[in-house]
């Protein structure tokens, strides 16, 4: 296998393993549209690392967190539901990054490799960056798995328990856009909400527990990416148009099972 198969493969695991589990929070705090927020904000991020001159993939990540941070306190104030501040700062981020993009005249910029990523284009130092988000947040879902479980259930019940639950939503906001910021590399911008959401969507079809949704969640999303690799080099498509592709192929199977089931 050539390497950057290989790398690209590993990647796309690293990533489908991490996504099963923070999709299903995703999902169960109907977080989907915050999740194109913040892929959104990605192309903020990389204008802001031609200004600078510095690291992408740390403009990325440092954009990411940032926007993430900023939502929990804007959604502190009363003043505005949170659809519509994620509605503000989706396109709003993404018109700035555009247009700090295009005065840049020095600099030619190959948009659809940030919008639909390009998997295979994976080498050694993303493969670290991205085992090391990967990682950390592993570990911090592991350790704090029954607290945020308790502050998806009953956010209220959670805190007179005491939990912190402004906390724990920071820490799930900042895990999410971690994981969009690694993630934009294999499936670009416009496809990573598809890769948090759908995967856990199809396991929801079959799971009896948060546990079972969030494991059922990984294994289909990595069979999701193993599945897009092949269509891609097979059949010459893109990488990760194809993973987001199988994905639905799986979500549809797992719906077709369900309606047999119930009949």
């Amino acid at each position: 296998m050539a390497d950057f198969i290989l790398f690209g493969l590993i990647a796309g695991l690293m990533i489908a393993a991490i996504a099963g589990p923070l999709g299903s929070f995703v999902i169960w705090q109907r977080l989907a549209y915050f999740g194109d927020t913040l892929a959104h904000s990605a192309l903020l991020g990389v204008a802001l690392s031609l200004w600078l001159a510095i690291d992408t993939q740390l403009a990325i990540i440092i954009t990411c967190l940032a926007l993430a941070a900023l939502l929990v306190f804007l959604q502190r104030q009363p003043q505005l539901a949170t659809d519509s501040l994620l509605g503000i700062l989706s396109h709003g981020s993404l018109a700035l990054g555009l247009v700090a993009v295009s005065l840049m005249d020095d600099v030619r910029l190959d948009l659809n490799a940030y919008l639909f990523g390009d998997l295979l284009a994976v080498g050694p130092k993303d493969l670290w960056v991205i085992g090391t988000v990967s990682a950390a947040i592993a570990v911090a879902l592991i350790k704090f798995w029954q607290a945020l479980l308790n502050m998806t259930v009953h956010a209220e019940l959670a805190a007179v328990e005491g939990f912190r639950v402004e906390r724990l939503r920071l820490m799930l906001m900042l895990m999410i856009a971690l994981l969009v910021a690694v993630a934009m590399k294999v499936v670009g911008v416009l496809l990573i909400t598809a890769l948090l959401i759908i995967p856990a969507a199809a396991a929801r079809h079959f799971s009896r527990s948060p546990e079972q949704m969030a494991l059922g969640a990984v294994a289909l999303g990595c069979l999701s990416v193993l599945g897009g690799i092949s269509m891609s080099l097979t059949i010459d498509t893109p990488a990760g148009a194809s993973i987001v592709v199988a994905a639905i192929g799986l979500f549809l199977v797992s719906l077709m099972a369900k309606k047999k089931a119930s009949l």
